[in-house]
C-alpha cells in the first residue's frame, strides 16, 4: 500500500544520514540487580544525551575521554563519572542506589515524556489500594461507580462523558482494555482485572495526537504498565462497613536469581453497600509475572492474570419514587438487577536490542473474555406487566499482537527519533446478546442476537527532529477494519460485512524555553469506531468518525517545589455517542465541538508533604441542535481534583483526597439537571517494623451525593402516564475500614 511505502521511504532516507561519532554503551540498573528505564544520560562537555531503554541500555553519542557524564532518575541518586579510562565504543555498568522522590530533583527537559511524570510523582507520594484509585491517578479524571464495583466505571474527562470508554483509549502491558461492539457499549472498558498494588506506571495523554494510539484515542488515552519484580512479598486484609472485605497478597517467587523476576498476586473482595438489598459483590483476582533477560540482554517476559466477579444490584432509581418516600435513597424499584462478569489474559512480550541505534519490542496477547447483565431502566414502561427488564450478553476471544521500533539517527547534522511500528487486533464476540427478561430467568423476547467478527489491522510511525531547543514531530497512522455480522434472528443465514481505511496525521511542537519550562502545540486527528452492528446495518452511518484536536500550552517548574501544567484547546467531533437510558445502549448522534482550559499544579511543601490539584473548565455544545438545545447531556462544564498527602514521616503515610464535578445538562435542553458533589476521602496509615496499620474513609462529611446521574423516561407500575426526570445511583455515605499489611 502507498502509506506503508512512504513509511519505509521515510525510514530508509534518515538511517542513512548516520553521524554518530565516538560513543559509549552502558547498562543502568538498581541495587536488586532490575535495569532502569528512562534514565536521563548527559554529557556535560558535549552537550549530547539519550535516555536509557527499557533494559537499562543506553548508548551516549559525540562522547571523549575525559568527558563528564551525569546520569539522573527520579526517585534515584545522581551519579556523574569521568570517561578518563574509557575508550570509544566502550561498556559500562551503572548502579543508581534508590531514594526518596524529591519534586525539586525534576529537570523537565531531561524527561522522556514530562506530562506523564506527573502521574509517576502521584502514584510514588500516594499508592493506589483500588482499581478506581489507578482511574484517579490520571489528572482530571473523573469517574463514578454504577454497581459498586462489578460494572465498569463511568469516565469522565475534558468535558466528556465517556460513559464506559468510548472516547478514551485504555490498556494493560500492551493489551487492549476497551470492548469493540460490546453488549452494553462502545469501547466499555473495565480495568478490574488489574490488582492495584501491581501498577508500576502510568502514561497518559490527552486529544488526538498520538501516532501510536488508535481507536477511541479522541479525549485522550491511559497506558498501564505492571511491576517487573517486587522488592518483598506482602499480604493484607482490610474489613469494613456493609460487610467490605478484601484479602490481598503478593509473593516474590524468584528471589536473589540473577537475570530472572517472578512473582504472584491474588485478591479477593466482597461487600454488600449500602444500598436496602444486599449487593452480594466478590471478585477474585489472579496475576502472575516471569521475567527474564538473556546473556545479551534482551527481555522475555510471560504474564498471565484471571478475574471474575458477580454482583446484585439496585439499579438507577427515580428522583420522584424517593420524593414521595416510597422508596429510601438506596432503595430500589426492580433489586432483580446484576450480573457477572470474567476475563482471562495471556500476554508475551519481548524486547530486543537489534543494534547499537534500534530497539524492537513486540507483545502478543490473548483474552477471554464474559459478561452478562441485567437491567432496568424505564421499570413499566414498555411492559405494563412484566416489567423493562434487558440482558446483555456475550463471550469474547481477542488475539493480537503490537511490534514497535525505537530508533536514534540523524538527518544530516539533526537528531531524529523514530518509532514505527504494525499492530493486529482481532475480535470474535460469539452470541452478542439484548433480550427482555423477567427476574434473570425467562426471556420474554430477544432483541439482538448474533456473531461479530472485528478485525483491525495498523501502522504507524513517529517522528522527532530535534533543532536545539526546537522539537518538531510529525506522525502519521493507518488503521484497516473489517466489520462482520451474522444476525442469528434473520433467517437467510446472510453475513453481514463493512470495511474501512482511515489516516490519521499528527502534527506536534515542542520548544524548551530553558530546563524547567516546555511549551507545546499539538494537533492531530483520531477516531474512534462505530458499532459493528450498526456500521452493517446502517451504510449511511460513518463507520470511523474522526476528532480533530489542538492543544497549545506549557508544562513549568517555577520554583523547585512546585511544577505547573496548562493547556487551552479544541476538539471537534464527527459523531458524538449519547447514552440512550431507555435502551441502556449509547447511540451515534451529529458533530459536536469542545474547547476548554486545563490546569494543573503539584507543590512539595517538605520530605514528606505533598499537594496535587487539577482543573478542567469546558464549553461542549452540539453543532447541530438550535441554539438552547444544543447541549451535550452529561458533559460536565467543571471538574477539579486533587487532594494533600504525606509520604514515609515517621513511619506515616496518608492523605486527604477531593473531587468536584459541577451540575451539568442531563438532556439537550438544559432543562433536566445532574447535580454537582464535592466527595473528601482520608486515608492514613502507620508502618513499624514490617507491619503496616491503615485506616481509609470514603465520604469524610457523609455528603448526600448522586454518583450516577441519567435524564430517563419511565414509568412506575402504579402510574398512568410516562415520567422524565433525572434517575441516579446514590453515592456512598460515610464509609470507613481498615486494614494490617505484613511485608516478608
Amino acid at each position: 500500500m502507498k502509506i506503508l511505502k512512504i513509511f519505509t521511504f521515510l525510514i530508509a532516507s534518515l538511517l542513512v544520514n548516520l553521524n554518530y561519532g565516538k560513543q559509549i554503551k552502558g547498562m543502568l540498573s538498581n541495587e536488586f540487580n532490575q535495569p532502569l528505564e528512562a534514565a536521563y544520560v548527559y554529557n556535560l562537555n558535549s552537550k549530547s544525551h539519550s535516555h536509557s531503554l527499557e533494559n537499562g541500555m543506553f548508548i551516549l553519542n559525540e562522547t571523549k575521554a575525559g568527558d563528564s557524564i551525569k546520569i539522573g532518575l527520579l526517585g534515584y541518586n545522581n551519579k556523574i563519572f569521568v570517561t578518563d579510562s574509557l575508550s570509544s565504543n566502550a561498556k559500562i555498568h551503572v548502579v543508581l542506589s534508590e531514594k526518596s522522590f524529591q519534586l525539586d530533583e525534576l529537570v523537565i527537559t531531561e524527561e522522556l515524556n514530562a506530562i506523564s511524570t506527573i502521574a509517576r510523582l502521584d502514584l510514588n507520594t500516594s499508592p493506589v489500594n483500588s482499581s478506581q484509585e489507578v482511574l484517579r491517578k490520571v489528572p482530571g479524571l473523573i469517574i463514578g461507580q454504577h454497581a459498586g464495583g462489578g460494572k465498569a466505571e463511568q469516565l469522565f474527562l475534558r468535558g466528556f462523558d465517556i460513559d464506559h470508554g468510548t472516547d478514551i483509549s485504555i490498556s494493560v502491558d500492551g493489551m487492549p482494555v476497551n470492548m469493540v461492539s460490546h453488549a452494553h457499549g462502545q469501547g466499555y472498558s473495565d480495568l478490574h482485572f488489574v490488582i492495584p498494588e501491581t501498577v508500576n506506571k502510568i502514561d497518559f495523554g490527552k486529544g488526538p495526537y498520538y501516532a501510536k494510539e488508535g481507536d477511541f484515542n479522541t479525549a485522550g488515552y491511559v497506558n498501564f504498565s505492571t511491576k517487573d519484580y517486587v522488592k518483598e512479598s506482602s499480604v493484607a486484609f482490610s474489613v469494613g462497613q456493609f460487610n467490605t472485605l478484601r484479602t490481598f497478597g503478593m509473593f516474590n517467587l524468584l528471589d536473589k536469581v540473577i537475570s530472572q523476576n517472578a512473582y504472584l498476586a491474588i485478591e479477593y473482595l466482597a461487600g454488600d453497600g449500602p444500598f436496602d438489598s444486599p449487593q452480594n459483590f466478590n471478585r477474585l483476582n489472579l496475576f502472575g509475572k516471569y521475567v527474564m533477560f538473556t546473556p545479551n540482554n534482551d527481555k522475555l517476559t510471560l504474564s498471565t492474570s484471571h478475574f471474575t466477579s458477580r454482583w446484585d444490584a439496585s439499579g438507577q432509581i427515580p428522583q420522584r419514587a424517593v420524593d414521595n418516600g416510597s422508596i429510601s435513597r438506596f432503595g430500589a424499584i426492580d433489586d432483580t438487577e446484576g450480573g457477572s462478569t470474567s476475563r482471562t489474559n495471556f500476554n508475551v512480550e519481548f524486547v530486543k536490542q537489534v543494534s547499537d541505534v534500534t530497539t524492537f519490542k513486540t507483545n502478543t496477547f490473548f483474552t477471554h473474555y464474559d459478561f452478562e447483565l441485567y437491567s432496568n431502566f424505564t421499570f413499566f414502561l414498555e411492559d405494563p406487566i412484566n416489567g423493562d427488564q434487558i440482558k446483555q450478553k456475550e463471550d469474547r476471544n481477542i488475539f493480537g499482537v503490537n511490534t514497535v521500533f525505537k530508533t536514534e539517527t540523524f538527518f544530516g547534522d539533526t537528531p531524529v527519533n523514530i518509532n514505527y511500528g504494525l499492530g493486529l487486533r482481532h475480535d470474535i464476540s460469539k452470541d452478542n446478546e439484548l433480550s427482555k427478561t423477567i427476574n434473570k430467568r425467562t426471556i420474554n423476547e430477544r432483541v439482538q442476537l448474533g456473531d461479530i467478527n472485528q478485525t483491525n489491522i495498523d501502522a504507524f510511525i513517529n517522528t522527532e527532529f530535534e533543532f536545539g531547543k526546537l522539537i518538531i514531530a510529525p506522525g502519521l497512522r493507518l488503521d484497516y477494519f473489517k466489520f462482520l455480522y451474522y444476525d442469528k434472528l434473520q433467517n437467510d443465514g446472510k453475513t453481514w460485512s463493512d470495511a474501512k481505511t482511515i489516516v490519521s496525521p499528527k502534527l506536534n511542537f515542542f520548544y524548551n524555553a530553558n530546563i524547567n519550562l516546555q511549551w507545546f502545540l499539538k494537533s492531530g486527528i483520531g477516531f474512534h469506531s462505530n458499532d459493528t452492528r450498526v456500521v452493517v446495518t446502517n451504510q449511511e452511518e460513518n463507520i470511523l468518525p474522526r476528532a480533530y484536536g489542538l492543544d497549545f500550552g506549557n508544562i513549568w517548574k517555577p520554583s523547585s517545589k512546585l511544577i505547573l501544567n496548562s493547556a487551552i484547546w479544541y476538539l471537534f467531533l464527527e459523531q458524538e455517542f449519547v447514552y440512550v437510558g431507555d435502551a441502556g445502549i449509547v447511540e451515534p448522534s451529529g458533530k459536536t465541538q469542545r474547547f476548554g482550559i486545563d490546569l494543573g499544579m503539584r507543590y512539595q511543601f517538605n520530605d514528606w508533604l505533598y499537594f496535587d490539584t487539577d482543573a478542567t473548565y469546558t464549553k461542549a455544545r452540539s453543532l447541530e441542535g438550535a441554539s438552547g438545545e444544543n447541549f451535550i447531556p452529561l458533559a460536565p462544564d467543571f471538574t477539579v481534583s486533587g487532594g494533600l498527602s504525606i509520604k514515609d514521616n515517621n513511619g506515616f503515610s496518608g492523605g486527604v483526597k477531593y473531587r468536584y464535578i459541577d451540575d451539568r445538562p442531563a438532556n439537550e435542553e438544559n432543562s433536566i439537571v445532574a447535580d454537582g458533589y464535592f466527595i473528601t476521602d482520608l486515608n492514613a496509615n502507620y508502618s513499624f517494623n514490617k507491619i503496616t496499620l491503615g485506616l481509609v474513609i470514603e465520604n469524610l462529611f457523609n455528603i448526600e451525593w448522586n454518583e450516577t446521574q441519567f435524564a430517563t423516561t419511565s414509568r412506575l407500575q402504579n402510574e398512568s402516564q410516562p415520567v422524565e426526570e433525572i434517575h441516579f445511583t446514590p453515592g456512598s455515605p460515610f464509609f470507613i475500614k481498615g486494614s494490617i499489611t505484613y511485608k516478608f
